[in-house]
């Protein structure tokens, strides 16, 4: 099995970081504007990317206030079906550090290496969004290709 991760720095506090990959309101203001469903654990999330059915839905399996989120895609890309994603917060003097894992590809297939650019854009985005810049959620995001967005 193949992984997705990465680390990223924020000058926020760990409450706040939480709040943005934790619930429906901070998600859309990083990944996707649409984002549906129920964030409490056991929830499904359902995220929308421009269509009128969720490109993806996730079930949020772990939530640890100011700590971790965890979600499994239950549908979505055949890809990612299965799959599970952490966003694992440690706080530090200077930071928040968040550790994101995409985790358990079957293989690391050409869509994993896009998947993987495209969740560093995004979480540099979420960055930029806490730290007083501009994150750019989907439709606004940039696109990667012609194949995928």
């Amino acid at each position: 099995m193949a992984d997705i991760r990465h680390r990223v720095g924020i000058s926020a506090p760990a409450a706040t970081v939480y709040h943005a990959v934790a619930t429906k309101e901070g998600l859309a203001g990083w990944w996707t504007r649409d984002v549906r469903g129920d964030a409490s654990d056991g929830g499904e999330l359902l995220f929308f990317f421009g269509r009128p059915e969720p490109a993806v839905v996730m079930e949020v399996t772990s939530l640890e206030p100011d700590r971790h989120v965890g979600w499994r895609c239950v549908r979505g890309p055949e890809d990612w079906v299965g799959t599970n994603f952490s966003f694992r917060l440690e706080s530090t003097p200077e930071e928040t550090v968040l550790l994101f894992t995409n985790a358990d590809w079957r293989e690391p297939v050409e869509f994993m290496h896009h998947c993987s650019t495209k969740w560093g854009y995004h979480l540099l985005g979420l960055k930029a969004g806490l730290e007083g810049g501009q994150a750019t959620p989907f439709p606004d995001d940039m696109g990667l290709s012609a194949t995928w967005h």
